[in-house]
């Protein structure tokens, strides 16, 4: 994205013909730098012989361009050498974009705050990955144009999708400002247009290295606009379709999407204590054609269960952080959070709600200034788990891309297991912690043995009836001997009452270790636990299950993930 440095040349590589005696002898080797260094008049020494054969010849600290020339050409014109050629330095490629505002993009970068996302570059950056926003539409931008595919509108209300028709081909985001109070329900405020889904987008997969704007998390990836919100927010109905139709499915009355995105970012929600069926049908039907759906956890600061598709099984649910890598003030909490990721705060929790004192803090991405309808684009700062979302999406995009094999569940469990603690604090529950791109893209592109403290999980959900018996399992490889007498099973059980639940760890010969005994007065919901079993007598590898018996009728729920860390 920048130009190399241009680093001093220090040692320089000499490579014998195979019939000279310096081809295999360090001895005459030595003897021929020696040579070399007293006809040049430079301090040359013999460093090393090299796998394929050459010697390692270094010219000292202070060799000058011209005193490696003159090396060079001693070195060439000895009948007995086939090449010599300067020992050059490399460098990762995940150099700094040139795009103007990144120095701003501390969600990318920073160590405190930031998602490490950089680091992650040198392997994957989203080629040949559709990443499906699913929110207010596209305003076109120049920073997002060359990464855009085709999308579909589907606000299915003339009223409230401003272009004089229901739903259509064209993903145009017509804007989402309401002229007065009260316009949308009793107590809504006037607003001007957010352009959200482009903003959304801009985090996801704006150009890079372009020297303009934002840079993208997976900036090879495509971004596919797919439009349900318009004035007055969007209704579920329209919102489900667009989740199936975004993954691949089949929606009554709509072309067949050409290019399914492996991806589908949900920057929005709602109130509701439970997922509605509508949401949940097409969030399983999505996931089993192999989308990893990301939502946002919500802004309201109460726990995220009450909001919706925050609530909802089978997706990744992500609260805010802010700069300091603690919880954004406005962002919802809970044990049903996934992971975390920077959202941003433009303003702190106590100053005067609707403005902006802290751009800085921010999440800067690609926007529009048109106050209505679309004007010129610019590029603005928002905060919200709606900028917090789209950064686990784009991940998402570099797993996909990096390893295509990879299921919704894998990628939601490499990024969980590979999050790192809240260096704030989060009240309330932020899930695994702050994703870290740079070390779940290693994790799932590495191979050989696993080191010691690896962790193998799974994010598969398992339904758990009243009075039935399920299990989960996780495959352990590239272990060898036994387990260890500190085997870690970390444990995230959704369920309204803890204490009809039996939970046993169950070891690949079918030894039973019990983690939780049921308790008729325990009341509270969820199990969200870590427990530590000697199973030093195990063999590592194999099949490990988690077993969860419910004893008692009127509650259910689901495993939702659960893990080994050796």
């Amino acid at each position: 994205m920048t130009e190399l440095p241009a680093a001093p040349v220090e040692k320089v590589i000499v490579t014998y013909k195979s019939s000279a005696a310096e081809a295999g002898s360090n001895t005459a080797a030595k003897g021929d730098t020696a040579a070399k260094a007293e006809k040049t008049g430079e301090s040359l020494s013999f460093e090393r012989r090299l796998a394929g054969g050459g010697a390692l010849v270094d010219l000292g600290s202070k060799a000058s361009k011209s005193d490696v020339d003159e090396v060079m050409a001693a070195f060439r014109a000895d009948p007995s050498v086939a090449s010599v050629e300067p020992d050059i330095r490399a460098y990762a490629m995940a150099v700094t974009p040139n795009d103007t505002l990144y120095n701003q993009q501390w969600d990318l970068f920073e160590t405190t705050g930031g998602m490490n996302v950089p680091g992650a570059w040198d392997k994957t950056t989203g080629s040949g990955v559709n990443v499906a926003v699913i929110d207010t539409g596209y305003a076109a931008h120049s920073d997002l144009a060359g990464n855009i595919v085709s999308g579909y509108d589907f606000v299915s209300e003339t009223s409230y999708a401003r272009d004089g028709n229901g739903r259509d081909a064209d993903p145009k985001d017509e804007g989402d400002w309401n002229a007065t109070a009260n316009e949308c329900y009793a107590g809504s405020q006037a607003s001007t247009s957010s352009w959200h889904g482009t903003h959304v987008a801009g985090t996801i997969a704006a150009t890079t290295g372009n020297g303009k704007g934002v840079a993208g998390i997976a900036y090879n990836a495509k971004i596919q606009p797919v439009r349900v919100l318009g004035k007055c927010g969007g209704s579920s109905a329209d919102i489900a379709d667009a989740i199936t139709w975004a993954s691949g499915g089949s929606v009554p009355g709509v072309p067949a999407n050409p290019t399914p995105s492996k991806v589908i970012n949900l920057s929005l929600g709602g109130g509701s204590s439970t997922c509605p069926s509508v949401y949940q049908t097409a969030i399983n039907g999505a996931v089993s054609r192999g989308s990893t759906v990301v939502v946002a956890a919500g802004n309201s600061n109460a726990n995220a269960s009450a909001f919706t598709p925050a609530n909802c099984a089978n997706v990744i649910n992500v609260a805010s952080t802010n700069r300091e890598g603690g919880r954004s003030w406005y962002s919802n909490f809970g044990s049903n959070i996934d992971v975390a990721a920077p959202g941003g705060e433009t303003r702190r929790g106590t100053d005067t709600p609707g403005t902006i004192t802290t751009p800085q803090n921010g999440i800067y991405s690609t926007l529009n200034s048109g106050t209505t309808t679309q004007a010129s684009e610019n590029y603005t700062p928002y905060q919200g788990t709606s900028m917090a979302a789209p950064h686990i999406a784009g991940l998402a995009a570099l797993l996909e891309s990096a390893k295509p094999s990879l299921t919704p569940a894998d990628i939601e469990s490499a990024i969980r297991t590979n999050s790192r603690p809240l260096p704030g604090t989060c009240t309330g529950g932020c899930g695994t912690g702050i994703a870290d791109a740079a070390k779940t893209v290693n994790a799932v592109t590495g191979g050989g043995t696993a080191p010691s403290g690896a962790t193998f999980s799974t994010a598969t959900d398992v339904t758990i009836q009243d009075n039935a018996t399920v299990s989960s399992s996780v495959t352990v490889t590239g272990r060898t001997g036994n387990a260890p007498s500190n085997l870690k099973v970390d444990v995230d059980v959704k369920h309204s009452y803890r204490g009809d639940l039996v939970i046993d760890l169950i070891a690949p010969d079918g030894t039973a270790y019990r983690l939780k005994n049921s308790s008729s007065g325990d009341s509270a919901a969820d199990v969200l636990a870590s427990y530590t079993v000697n199973a030093s007598s195990e063999t590592a590898n194999g099949v490990w299950k988690l077993q969860v018996r419910d004893v008692a009728a009127s509650d259910s729920g689901y495993i939702d993930s659960w893990g080994l860390t050796f």
